[in-house]
């Protein structure tokens, strides 16, 4: 299936299905002699797992990662890296019932169309569950940035109209939904539990920085650093939106109010306000980079909804099985690492423009 690798110089290829016996990826282009950490991978993998709380899936997966190639020693090769993890809890069972019918919101017409065939079971490739494999990749990619000083930093800004109105990073594993704002967590705490009682699910805001990034990522035209991250964080199913710095705010801003005035101090050249998230012309430039992404309420949801079979007969559906109400906690690191991946290959990419060492 084509579509199943990211990246130009860490470049990273995902494989499984849903209620296959494996998912994984491979990651090719990974420098030698970079310190690997399992439990760093493992780590990640953790935050995305389901099953971690009563906003989650119930769904019981130890994402346990398995290092099969490309670390010798704690270190990295140079050869490429694979890691899997192992489907364990999978009850394909649970979608028996509508293989024959295309569930509202998910990928089930579109792949039926595009393929001619599609696995039912839980989603195949379209399932949230392959973005595992993007946090396994991603976190060997923070474990390259972390020694560069950049850090990226992603939790839950909204649940429905719930907005977070302080930002404490220090919170944001504190609390079951990820959010920067411990007052606000309880608050979305509640509503997704309420409308996971009624069968029906919420969506959100998922805002992510970048920090330490050094200026010039990004190359014109059509590799602009943004179009990166968008593309990037667009690939993940849930993600209907982005808007970077002021985004659609911009839209009643004068320009004297947008733009960031430039100031020189002992640290170089900076900017006064960020209203631009730390991106001009597609290149950063040494701010912080700011982004936010609109998340969809999950589709499998228990309330009736009506639709047609494969043969085109209407009929109505009640997603059974064991599924998220509110996907913003586990997509919290998805974001990170899809932000790490596009770093660390633009950071190669520039070395190679500059033939910095």
């Amino acid at each position: 299936m084509s579509g199943s690798t990211f990246g130009r110089l860490f470049c990273v290829s995902t494989f499984g299905e849903s209620h296959g016996p494996a998912i994984g990826c491979i990651i090719d282009g990974c420098p030698p002699n970079i310190d690997i950490d399992q439990s760093d991978i493992q780590n990640e993998l953790d935050r995305r797992r389901p099953g971690q709380s009563s906003v989650t899936t119930p769904r019981k997966e130890t994402d346990t990662v398995e290092i099969l190639s490309g670390v010798f020693e704690g270190k990295s090769t140079g050869a490429p890296i694979a890691l899997l993890i192992r489907n364990a809890d999978q009850r394909s069972k649970d979608y028996s019932t509508i293989k024959d019918v295309f569930r509202p919101g998910h990928a089930d017409m579109t792949f039926q169309m595009k393929y001619g065939i599609r696995d039912y079971r839980g989603g195949g490739r379209s399932s949230g569950r392959e973005t595992a494999c993007r946090v396994a990749a991603g976190a060997v990619a923070k474990q390259v940035l972390n020694g560069m000083g950049i850090s990226i930093i992603a939790y839950t800004e909204q649940v429905g109209s719930i907005k977070a109105e302080t930002f404490d990073p220090a919170c944001i594993e504190t609390n079951a939904v990820r959010c920067a704002d411990p007052l606000a967590a309880e608050r979305m705490i509640d509503l997704i539990e309420s409308l996971a009682i009624e069968g029906d699910s919420i969506g959100g805001a998922v805002g992510c920085r970048i920090l330490g990034l050094p200026a010039g990522l990004g190359d014109p035209v059509f590799d602009k650093f943004d179009a990166l991250l968008a593309h990037a964080f667009m690939s993940i199913g849930t993600v209907k939106g982005i808007e970077f710095g002021e985004g659609f705010g911009a839209i009643q801003m004068t320009g004297s109010a947008h733009n960031d005035a430039f100031t020189a101090g002992e640290g170089g050249i900076s900017t006064a306000t960020n209203h631009a998230g730390g991106i001009l012309g597609g290149i950063t430039n040494g701010e912080e980079v700011v982004c936010r992404l609109a998340i969809k309420p999950p589709s499998s949801i228990a309330k009736t909804q009506q639709t047609v079979t494969k043969q085109g007969d209407a009929t109505d559906i009640s997603v059974t099985g064991r599924h998220d109400p509110c996907i913003c906690p586990r997509v919290v690191p998805v974001v990170e690492a899809m932000a790490a991946l596009v770093v660390l290959d633009r950071l190669m990419v520039q070395r190679s423009i500059t033939l910095n060492a």
